[in-house]
């Protein structure tokens, strides 16, 4: 076959402070930098989606006609000049024909300035083109809010199983063995899509731990009786009438995809209360860090989710860093804190200088505001690093000029370029050894753990002031379907407005 093949990855917070232009897809943002034409194909050894596609295609003798991959971290909404451009290069190629199936590595929770569901639109404008007979299979992540209309357009559609997100190479994979399949059956599958009932926290999605864990174990077991199955829990922070979590499957026939689906569902509606997290405050979170990390053999390590970049954050808000210094920290380092300025500070300053700064706190979030105080510049780089975590391994990363600043006995981590905390490197590219902290604070919700958790005397989760409530229940919900539960064991939507009303 002659395989058209394309990615682009957004995953949007519609409550988030700042939107993905295009250039942040020229940067990547912590995915892989924007590229086109034959460059896409160098993905073929990263952990990425179509890596893992490009390295089926060629081992099977398929050709393929790479056209651009792009992704960004998330954040608020996709601008519409960065949408139609990266969606008009797609597009234009589709129009040019010559092939005889396409592959397309979405994220599946993408939200643009004028529209709500960008990949159903891409998908839509794809299908105007080829028609309903083209074969078109579509990766997504774990963290996607599929709808009806990518539901219904794509011949298949197969998510991540692992959050941190180990598997995504892994998930191209089997996108091609469903598209050889596809092909094969010479027709389209027999499909079923169920809907969850409520919204489940991010940090109640590590598949690390219970529920999520056996959740997929039992997935994997059912798909032994079908073609294919997928499990999205979604992304709880887009404000759009589909989001929320979703399963789905291909059978050969309907009965079989129904019934599998439909075990899968009542399992997790079953064990509701169990998907539910609790959090610690700044302030516990700090002491219990503290008091543990004492007779500890490694970092203790406080996940400050809600300034997570990975999921629309602006990792610079200062609540957990107020909270080390209330608390008396010592050997504890935070990172990454995304601050361009206090970046150039720091360099014009000098190794060893000090410099009075108002460090972060530039998301006018409530409950936060710049740190002021005075800095000790203990380490400077170009904040050009390697992956060799688990997640991106082998891939650059850069975050622009980098400083490690020192206040009382908190070390600070502090770039150019925004970066969730997913790799020890972003620590060590500012001169941090991680293992050789007794506390870390990490801008992140669960992909730290896929590095960071071999070394790890304990984990906690802080709910400081950030743009990402934790807590999908927080959030000023406008526009998600009215019949869903706002959190596990929570009130429906209709259910809270009528009693603020």
């Amino acid at each position: 076959m002659k395989i058209l093949i394309a990615g682009f990855q957004h995953e949007t917070n519609t409550f988030a402070p700042t939107k993905a232009t295009y250039q942040s897809f020229i940067q990547g943002e912590g995915f892989p930098p924007m590229a086109h034409g034959a460059d896409v194909l160098k993905l073929r050894d990263v952990n990425v989606p179509i890596g893992g596609f490009i390295q089926w295609a060629e081992a099977r003798g398929h050709e393929l006609l790479p056209v651009i991959w792009a992704g960004a971290s998330a954040s608020a909404h996709v601008t519409e000049d960065a949408y139609e451009r990266i969606a008009g290069v797609i597009v234009d190629q589709v129009r040019k024909g010559g092939f005889d199936a396409i592959y397309l590595d979405l994220h599946g929770a993408m939200v643009t300035e004028h529209l709500d569901d960008g990949e159903g639109e891409l998908l839509a404008r794809v299908r105007r083109i080829v028609g309903d007979a083209m074969p078109l299979v579509v990766s997504l992540d774990l963290h996607a809010n599929v709808t009806s209309r990518m539901f219904e357009l794509a011949d298949a559609l197969v998510a991540y199983r692992t959050y941190p997100h180990v598997d995504m190479a892994e998930t191209g994979l089997r996108a091609g063995q469903l598209l050889a399949q596809r092909i094969e059956h010479g027709k389209p599958f027999h499909r079923a899509m169920r809907r969850v009932p409520f919204l489940i926290p991010v940090n109640g999605m590590c598949t690390l731990v219970e529920p999520a864990r056996g959740m997929y174990g039992t997935l994997e077991t059912i798909e032994r009786e079908v073609v294919s199955l997928s499990f999205a829990p979604g992304f709880p922070a887009s404000d759009f009438e589909e989001c929320g979590p979703v399963f789905w499957g291909y059978a050969l026939d309907q009965a079989s995809a129904d019934r599998a689906v439909d075990t899968l569902l009542t399992q997790l509606v079953d064990d509701e209360a169990r998907w539910d997290v609790p959090f610690l405050t700044p302030d516990e979170a700090a002491r219990e860090a503290i008091d543990a990390s004492r007779d500890a053999s490694g970092p203790v390590i406080i996940a400050d989710t809600q300034d997570n970049p990975g999921v629309g954050g602006d990792s610079n808000t200062m609540g957990m860093v107020r909270a080390l210094l209330r608390n008396g920290a010592q050997e504890a380092a935070v990172g990454v804190i995304w601050d361009e300025q206090a970046a150039k500070a720091a360099h014009r300053a000098g190794v060893g200088a000090r410099i009075r700064l108002a460090l972060g706190g530039g998301s006018n979030v409530p409950g936060d505001s710049p740190l002021e105080g005075e800095f000790e510049v203990e380490y400077l780089s170009d904040g050009r690093f390697r992956f060799d975590g688990p997640m991106l391994n082998g891939m650059t990363g850069e975050l622009g000029p980098t400083a490690c600043l020192r206040i009382e006995g908190v070390r600070i981590a502090v770039s150019s370029i925004k970066m969730q905390v997913f790799d020890r490197n972003l620590f060590r590219v500012a001169g941090i050894e991680p293992e050789r902290m007794k506390v870390l604070v990490n801008k992140s919700s669960v992909h730290f753990r896929a590095d960071f958790e071999p070394i790890a005397a304990r984990i906690l989760v802080a709910k400081a002031p950030g743009p990402m409530a934790a807590d999908p229940a927080d959030l000023p919900w406008r526009n998600l379907d009215a019949r869903m539960r706002v959190r596990p064991m929570g009130p429906t939507l209709a259910a809270l407005r009528a009693s603020a009303a």
